[in-house]
C-alpha cells in the first residue's frame, strides 16, 4: 500500500539560511501494507510533516525540494502521478487545519471534495451527513468557516477529507487542537474505518495516548532517519529511548470533567492585572462572550480550559486588545495600565498569523529592537528556553510548525510582557521542547509575570497551573485552584 525505498529530501529553498536543515529525511525506507493503522512519532522537527507531504506528492510537485529515492503510494509512483491523482487514493489532514479551508460554509467545505469526485448529488449529502456526524459538526453545517475556533476547523478538515473516502488517511497531528470528547469521536471514526472499511491510516501525533491505544504499530523518527518501528507495546516499553528523544510516555484515559479537579481558591498572589466585567464579544451577527466577569491577579499561572467553541480564543484576543468588546468593561491594570502588545503578550494558535520576518533571529528580536530595549543576552535565554538558538539563522519559511510555533513563542516573551497568554502552545510540540520553554514560564511567573495558559492538554495543567478557569458557552463556569498542590516543573517524562 505504502512503500518508501531509500527516501532522501533536501529542500532548496534558503540554504545559505537553512544550513544543516536543508536534509529534512535521510535514507528512510518504510513500508505500510493494507489495512494497517500506524503512529508516526518523534522530537520536533524530526521530519515527519515532510514524509507525509511525500505521500500526497506535494514532495516533489508543490513544494520546492530535492527528493531522491521512490515512493510509491496504492501502485502509484509519487515523482510521477499528479497531486489531484494521488488525492483519489491518498487523503490528507495538515497540522495547520486553515491552509486546506476555502469554502465558505462548513456544508459547502465538506461536499466540495464529493462532488469534484463527480459523485451524484444523493451520494454527496449521504456523504457530507456522515463526515459530519463523525466529527461533531453536524449542528454547525451552516456556519462560516471562518466563524470556527482552532478546534473546529481541525474537525472540518478532518471531514472534509472523510468525505472523499480515501483508501488512505495520513493526518499530521488531527487532535492537537480536539477537546476530550472530540478527540474521542475522532479516534471512534478511525477506528471504524480501519476495522470495518479497511482504510489504512498513519497519524502524526505526539499526544500520543489516544492514539497509541489503537496504533498496533509505532515507527519513530528522529534528525531524518527512522530509529524504532515495531508494535506499540514494544516501542513504548522504552522509557529511557523515549526519555532520550523528548517523547511523552502512554498516560492514563483523558481528563474530560474539569470541576473534578478543583479545589477552592487560595489567596491571590497579587493585586488585580485584568479585570473583565459584563464582557460580551463576538464576530459578526454571533456572540461569543456573554456577560463574562474574570479577573486575573499579578504573579498567577492560570489555566483556561473548555470545549471547542467555548470562546477560548476569543476571550484571549479581548485581553490582547484584538477584539473590542461590544459592552462591558476591560480594565488591564489599575495604578499601572497594561499596554497591550509590550505587556500583554499573545501566542496565536496559528502561527503563521504572527510571523513575518527572514530568519528566527530577525523574527525574536523585532519586537525589543523595535521598542528600543533589545538585550542580546536576554534574546539567547529566550532562543535557548524555546530550543532555538542553534536555529536562529533559519529561514521560518522552512522550519516545521512545531519550530514556527516556538518561534512565535520566542517572539512574544523577548518582551518579557507582564501579561503572557499561550492559546494552545502545543501544536508540533514534543514533551521535551515542551517541558523546557514550560520550565521557562515558570520562571518568569515567578518573578512576578502572570500567565494564562489556554490548553485541552490535562497533563500540562495539572503540571503547571495554580488556578484554572473553566469556560462553557461564553461563561465562566467553573473557577479554582488544582486539586491537592500547586504546579511542579517536569523533571520526569
Amino acid at each position: 500500500m505504502i512503500h518508501i525505498e531509500h527516501l532522501s529530501v533536501h529542500y532548496g529553498r534558503h540554504q545559505a539560511l537553512r544550513r544543516a536543515q536543508d536534509v529534512a529525511l535521510d535514507d528512510v525506507n518504510l513500508h505500510i501494507e493494507p489495512g494497517e493503522f500506524v503512529l508516526l512519532t518523534g522530537p520536533s522537527g524530526c521530519g515527519k510533516s515532510t514524509l507525509a507531504r511525500c505521500l500526497n506528492g506535494l514532495i516533489p510537485h508543490s513544494i520546492p525540494a530535492r527528493q531522491e529515492g521512490q515512493v510509491t503510494v496504492d501502485g502509484q509512483v509519487t515523482a510521477a502521478s499528479s497531486v489531484s491523482e494521488l488525492a483519489t487514493s491518498v487523503g490528507s489532514v495538515f497540522q495547520n487545519p486553515a491552509t486546506q479551508l476555502f469554502n465558505l460554509t462548513v456544508e459547502e467545505e465538506v461536499a466540495f471534495g464529493p462532488r469534484n469526485l463527480g459523485l451524484d448529488e444523493p451520494e454527496v449529502r449521504r456523504r457530507v451527513n456522515g463526515a459530519l456526524e463523525a466529527t461533531g459538526l453536524s449542528g454547525r453545517r451552516r456556519r462560516s468557516t471562518h466563524a470556527l475556533s482552532g478546534g473546529e476547523q481541525q474537525r472540518l478538515a478532518i471531514a472534509s477529507v472523510l468525505a472523499m473516502g480515501p483508501r488512505i488517511l495520513v493526518l499530521d497531528e488531527p487532535t492537537s487542537s480536539l477537546d476530550v470528547r472530540s478527540t474521542r469521536d475522532v479516534m471512534t471514526t478511525l477506528a471504524r474505518l480501519n476495522s470495518e472499511a479497511g482504510v489504512t491510516i498513519l497519524i502524526i501525533e505526539h499526544r500520543l495516548g489516544e492514539v497509541a491505544r489503537l496504533a498496533r504499530r509505532t515507527v519513530v523518527m528522529d534528525q531524518g532517519r527512522i530509529v524504532a518501528d515495531g508494535p506499540t507495546d514494544d516501542v513504548f516499553a522504552g522509557r529511557d529511548f523515549l526519555r532520550r528523544l523528548g517523547l511523552r510516555r502512554l498516560s492514563g484515559e483523558l481528563q474530560e470533567d474539569w470541576t473534578a479537579l478543583l479545589a477552592p481558591n487560595g489567596q491571590p498572589p497579587g493585586p488585580p492585572i485584568v479585570e473583565l466585567r459584563d464582557v460580551e464579544a463576538g464576530y459578526g451577527q454571533e456572540t461569543v462572550l456573554h456577560g463574562l466577569d474574570l479577573t486575573l491577579h499579578a504573579g498567577e499561572f492560570a489555566a483556561l480550559v473548555g470545549d471547542n467553541g467555548a470562546g477560548k480564543s476569543t476571550l484571549a484576543r479581548v485581553l490582547a486588545g484584538l477584539v473590542k468588546p461590544r459592552q462591558g468593561e476591560v480594565r488591564l491594570g489599575n495604578a499601572r495600565p497594561l499596554t497591550p502588545g509590550r505587556e500583554v503578550g499573545l501566542l496565536f494558535q496559528n502561527p503563521l498569523h504572527q510571523l513575518f520576518c527572514e530568519t528566527i533571529d530577525e523574527e525574536v528580536s523585532f519586537g525589543p529592537r523595535n521598542f528600543g530595549c533589545l538585550d542580546r543576552e536576554d534574546l539567547m535565554s529566550v532562543l535557548h528556553a524555546t530550543g532555538l538558538a542553534s536555529l536562529r539563522q533559519w529561514s521560518v519559511h522552512g522550519l516545521s510548525s512545531g519550530q514556527q510555533q516556538r518561534t512565535a513563542l520566542a517572539a512574544v516573551l523577548a518582551l518579557r510582557p507582564r501579561l503572557i497568554i499561550l492559546d494552545e502552545p502545543t501544536m508540533g510540540q514534543d514533551w521535551g521542547h515542551l517541558s523546557r520553554f514550560m520550565d521557562f514560564l515558570v520562571a518568569l511567573n515567578e518573578a512576578g509575570h502572570t500567565i494564562l495558559l489556554i490548553t485541552h492538554d490535562y497533563k500540562l495543567v495539572h503540571r503547571y497551573a495554580q488556578r484554572i478557569l473553566l469556560l462553557r458557552d461564553g461563561h465562566i463556569v467553573a473557577d479554582g485552584a488544582p486539586a491537592g498542590r500547586r504546579y511542579r516543573l517536569a523533571k520526569e517524562n
